[in-house]
């Protein structure tokens, strides 16, 4: 429990840095190439595909380091 809760708490810090500083970044996170977006007449279609790998890569490390014994 102890560790997860460490986990957790250095997880919302490394969030909370890369919203702070998130605008000086070269890449806007959400706005990566690969992203799909389409926008006709009064119509837009977003779905952020490299976001979602990038996140889903980071999180998978993450989970792994922790639950490494």
């Amino acid at each position: 429990m102890g560790r997860a809760l460490i986990a957790l708490g250095v997880l919302l810090v490394v969030i909370g840095v890369l919203l702070e500083y998130s605008a000086r970044l070269p890449f806007r996170i959400g706005r990566l190439p690969g992203d799909i977006y389409i926008h006709k007449n009064n119509t837009s279609f977003y779905f952020p595909i490299t976001t979602c790998i990038l996140v889903s890569v980071v999180l998978t490390l993450v989970l792994w380091l922790i639950n490494r014994r």
